[in-house]
């Protein structure tokens, strides 16, 4: 029953279920995963990872009727203005991005919860940490930014420390979260500045009140702004808050680690644009220097600890990407930076260059987890003779590097650099631009070595058949089904792109708001 105001004004919320249809299907179809587990025998296990596989295809599928966005729910009856979730085009491609990932990792996981991981309870959690994923970019308010970054978080945590009885995985399980919870810590602290200062908890709301603040708390509001950004920062692994991410990545299964640099960084960056050009446009002279430096820290702190990588380490092909994930965050940040110093219209770059490193990185790390079928080790030196066994995977994983490093055939990879380096000098930010082109030629050493391993003969195939004419042993196993599915996705994704890389910044332009 509806209750009404003296006035007349319904005091019960209308809720737009097509608007939020995306989060919810998720969300549901994880709690009928977890149900299902119960009772579902141990030799059909495996069906539930088709359940969460078609849950996120469906969820996909519901963003086709919000395509031309402008739905907004869960707003204050005193001012329908001011509302919690909307669904505009920032949010359907972040949520198609979210959505994507989540299901390309859904395909890379099916082989591993089959042999090493608990299937019921990784679904779940996967499907949890998407529907918190797919909440994020539609919130417009602090409370339900928050919530929604912790449900995205909280599952990550026991998704990385899922391999039971593994010293990394524990170890790397525990890092994650505590330097999470420290980072959000932090963040509620900026948050209840922010309440504090404005009364408010609306983006909208807190950017009209931002602009009249009183004299003897503005410098509350100011700390409020910076803390606030700390939380986002954390997930995109900006410098210094990226110590987390190598050991991490390594402890994690390669599925997970691959969403968390994929998916992971969607929620950071989608966060961080939410409050930045939304709810704190009026002190873009408090964040805008202050992600323009972390943006230069970042990418230079990143492709520097992935140059020093020895390929012959344990697990170095991990942390070079790894590494290289900080790098390309310190890219992603530019055009926020720069909005600070032009306009909102900066923002389509940094989604064009997300679009292109989470197609790219997924194919990446599915090339990986490939190669950690017989080298569980996954050196960067373990990939020696990769085209000898597998030529496609090999060529697949030098068009994925050569899109990171953008070069040619990776047109895509050079599009998008190119339109960060634009959106830079736009902005004025002359000495952002040079670090950036600095940094991309520091990265196309590394990227560039390890595709040259790609094409080498395999150690010993020479040397060995010299010596008593036998054929060197195989080094890589064959491709499941599902990976291969991962890697021809990525690569024809790619390829596309590349032939028009137009098409992605056109569907990325007009993005905010």
């Amino acid at each position: 029953m509806t209750v009404a105001a003296d006035s007349g004004t319904s005091l019960v919320q209308s809720v737009d279920w097509l608007a939020i249809a995306p989060p919810t299907i998720v969300a549901v179809v994880g709690l009928i995963v977890l149900v299902a587990d119960l009772f579902t025998p141990e030799k059909r296990k495996h069906l539930l990872g088709f359940v969460a596989i078609a849950g996120l295809a469906a969820a996909l599928v519901t963003l086709v009727p919000l395509r031309k966005g402008d739905r907004e729910t869960f707003c204050l009856t005193t001012d329908t203005a001011a509302c919690s979730y909307t669904a505009d085009h920032f949010t359907l491609v972040i949520q198609f991005l979210v959505l994507g990932g989540a299901l390309l990792t859904a395909l890379l996981s099916l082989h591993e919860t089959r042999t090493r991981l608990p299937a019921g309870e990784f679904w779940f959690l996967l499907l949890s940490s998407a529907a918190g994923a797919a909440l994020l970019p539609a919130s417009r308010d602090l409370a339900t930014l928050v919530v929604a970054l912790e449900v995205a978080s909280l599952p990550a945590f026991a998704l990385v420390g899922l391999r039971r009885g593994d010293r990394l995985s524990s170890e790397a399980a525990l890092k994650f979260f505590l330097s999470s919870v420290t980072a959000t810590a932090v963040m509620l602290l900026g948050v209840s500045f922010v309440y504090a200062t404005t009364g408010t908890l609306h983006l909208t709301r807190i950017a009209t009140e931002l602009d009249d603040v009183p004299g003897q708390l503005d410098t509350l509001a100011q700390a409020g702004v910076a803390l606030t950004l700390v939380g986002f920062a954390f997930k995109t692994a900006a410098v210094p808050f990226h110590f987390w991410v190598p050991d991490t990545y390594v402890g994690a299964p390669l599925p997970i680690a691959a969403y968390l640099s994929v998916i992971g960084k969607a929620v950071g960056f989608s966060g961080l644009i939410l409050v930045t050009v939304i709810a704190f446009p009026g002190y873009a002279d408090v964040w805008g220097p202050a992600i323009a430096v972390l943006a230069a820290l970042t990418m230079t702190a990143g492709n520097v600890a992935a140059l020093r990588q020895s390929p012959t380490r344990a697990w170095s092909a991990v942390r070079l990407l790894a590494w290289s994930s900080v790098a390309q965050a310190g890219y992603l940040l530019v055009p926020i930076a720069a909005a600070a110093y032009s306009s909102d219209d900066q923002i389509g770059a940094t989604v064009a260059y997300a679009l292109m490193y989470a197609v790219v990185n997924l194919g990446a790390f599915a090339v990986a987890a490939l190669v950690a079928r017989s080298r569980p080790l996954n050196r960067v030196a373990d990939y020696r003779g990769l085209y000898a066994g597998h030529p496609l995977a090999a060529l697949a994983m030098a068009f994925f590097l050569l899109c990171l490093a953008g070069l040619p055939p990776g047109i895509i990879g050079l599009f998008a650099k190119v339109t960060v380096f634009s959106s830079a000098v736009d902005a004025g930010l002359g000495w952002l631009a040079v670090v950036m082109a600095v940094n991309v030629v520091i990265a196309l050493y590394y990227y560039l070595k390890w595709t040259a391993v790609l094409f080498r003969a395999p150690e010993g195939a020479v040397e060995g058949a010299a010596a008593d004419g036998d054929e060197a042993e195989p080094v890589h196993k064959g491709a499941p089904a599902p990976v291969t599915v991962v890697i021809v996705l990525a690569v024809v994704a790619g390829i596309a792109l590349s032939g028009y890389p137009q098409l992605i910044l056109r569907f990325a332009a007009g993005t905010l708001f």
